[in-house]
C-alpha cells in the first residue's frame, strides 16, 4: 500500500512540474518583459527623484533665500523681482515652479501682491498654492479672502474666510478671526443675518476664549440675538 501511495504522489508531482513548464512556456515572454519594465520604472524613479528632483529642489531653494530675506524685510518689490544680482519670487516660480520651494514662492508672491494692492495677480497666485500644512492652507484661504474683499467681491471673499475659518480649526486665533471676517461681512455687506447669526455662534462654541468670541454677543445684540445658548 505505501508504494502505491508513493507511486500516486510521484505522479502528482510530474504532473504539478510539466504544468508549471507548460505555463513558463507559454507565457515566459510576457513575465520577462513585465518584470524587465517594472525593473526600469523602479530604476527610472530612483534615478529621477534622486538626480534631478533633489538637486533640482536645491536649487530653488538656494535661488529662494534672498527673495525670502526682503520679503521678512517687508520689501515686497525686491521679493518679487529680486534686485539685479539675486532672484525674486517671480523668477523661482517661473524656473522651478515644480519644486516644494516654487510651490511656496507662489505663496509668498500672493502675499507680496496683497502689500501692493494688486489683488487680482494675488489671487491667481495663491490659488495657484496648495501645501498639506494645514495651517499655511488655511492662511492662503484667508489672504484670497482679503483680496476678493479689497475688490469689493464680498460674496468671494465671505467663501474664502469660511474656508479658511473651517480648514484647520485648532489654530483657534487664526480661524476665529477668518470667520469673524465672515460672519461680518454677511451681516454688513450681504444682507444674510442668518449666515452672520449662524457664525458667530460657531465662533462663541467653538473658540469661546478669543477675542472674537468675546466680540460676537455685541454683534449679535445688533441683530436682535440675546439667547446664544439655543
Amino acid at each position: 500500500m505505501a508504494d502505491k501511495k508513493n507511486v500516486k504522489t510521484a505522479e502528482g508531482g510530474d504532473a504539478i512540474v510539466a504544468k508549471a513548464l507548460n505555463f513558463w512556456d507559454k507565457y515566459n515572454k510576457p513575465i520577462i518583459i513585465a518584470s524587465v519594465a517594472i525593473i526600469v520604472l523602479i530604476s527610472g524613479w530612483y534615478i529621477y527623484k534622486n538626480y534631478v528632483v533633489k538637486p533640482k529642489e536645491r536649487k530653488a531653494v538656494a535661488a529662494m533665500f534672498k527673495a525670502e530675506d526682503y520679503y521678512r524685510r517687508d520689501s515686497v518689490n525686491l521679493a518679487l523681482n529680486g534686485d539685479g544680482q539675486h532672484w525674486g519670487f517671480l523668477k523661482v516660480i517661473d524656473k522651478y515652479g515644480g519644486t516644494k520651494a516654487g510651490n511656496l514662492a507662489r505663496f509668498y508672491a500672493g502675499d507680496c501682491y496683497i502689500k501692493l494692492n494688486e489683488n487680482e495677480k494675488a489671487i491667481k497666485y495663491l490659488k495657484k498654492f496648495s501645501t498639506d500644512a494645514k495651517q499655511i492652507q488655511a492662511r492662503a484661504y484667508k489672504l484670497i479672502g482679503d483680496a476678493y474683499g479689497d475688490l469689493g467681491k464680498n460674496k468671494d471673499a465671505f467663501d474664502y474666510y469660511k474656508k479658511a475659518g473651517h480648514y484647520f480649526e485648532d489654530d483657534a486665533t487664526n480661524s476665529a478671526e477668518a470667520l469673524f471676517m465672515a460672519a461680518y461681512l454677511a451681516q454688513r455687506s450681504l444682507n444674510d443675518n442668518k449666515s452672520a447669526i449662524e457664525l458667530y455662534k460657531e465662533i462663541k462654541t467653538k473658540f469661546p476664549r478669543t477675542s472674537q468670541a468675546r466680540d460676537a454677543d455685541n454683534y449679535l445684540a445688533q441683530m436682535g440675538v440675546y439667547n446664544t445658548e439655543e
